[in-house]
C-alpha cells in the first residue's frame, strides 16, 4: 500500500478502535490513542478491563463497539499470537483500515483482510505515520 493510499484513508477516517488500549499513560496504547485524540480523532477503546480510557467509554469487543458507533480504523495493540483473532472480528465490520502496530505482524491475518477488501497496515506505529503523512 503506498503512503498516498494511507494518507488518503487516514485523512477520511473519523473513529479509531484501539484494540488493547491500556488506561496506563506509560503504555504505548495509551500514548497513541492520546495523539490520535488530540489530532482530532474519536477513539474507542476496546479493553474489557476497563469502563473508559481516555475519558471514552471502553468495549468489551470490537463486535461491542461496532454495535453503537461506525468504525473507520481498527489500531490493534496485541501480541502476534492474538493478532489474527483481531483481525478476524475487524473483518466482520469491514472498516476503512486494519493497523497492526511496530512488532505485530501476521501474513495468514493480511491474506484474509486482503481478501476482504480491507487494506492491513502491519509492524508500524499509526501515530508515526499519521504524524509524517498528515501533520498534527
Amino acid at each position: 500500500m503506498t503512503s498516498d493510499v494511507v494518507r488518503d484513508l487516514l485523512r477520511e477516517s473519523r473513529t479509531v478502535a484501539v484494540v488493547g488500549c491500556s488506561p496506563k499513560p506509560e503504555r504505548p496504547s495509551f500514548g497513541v490513542a492520546r495523539y490520535l485524540q488530540r489530532a482530532g480523532y474519536r477513539i474507542v477503546p476496546v479493553n474489557p478491563g476497563h469502563d473508559t480510557i481516555l475519558g471514552e467509554r471502553s468495549y468489551r469487543t470490537l463486535a461491542d463497539a461496532a454495535r453503537e458507533q461506525a468504525i473507520d480504523i481498527v489500531d490493534v495493540f496485541r501480541r502476534t499470537e492474538f493478532a489474527g483473532a483481531v483481525v478476524d472480528e475487524a473483518i466482520a465490520i469491514h472498516p476503512k483500515l486494519i493497523w497492526l502496530q511496530l512488532g505485530v505482524t501476521d501474513d495468514a491475518a493480511r491474506a484474509r483482510a486482503e481478501g476482504a477488501g480491507i487494506p492491513i497496515v502491519m509492524d508500524r506505529c499509526l501515530a508515526i505515520d499519521h504524524r509524517q503523512l498528515v501533520g498534527d
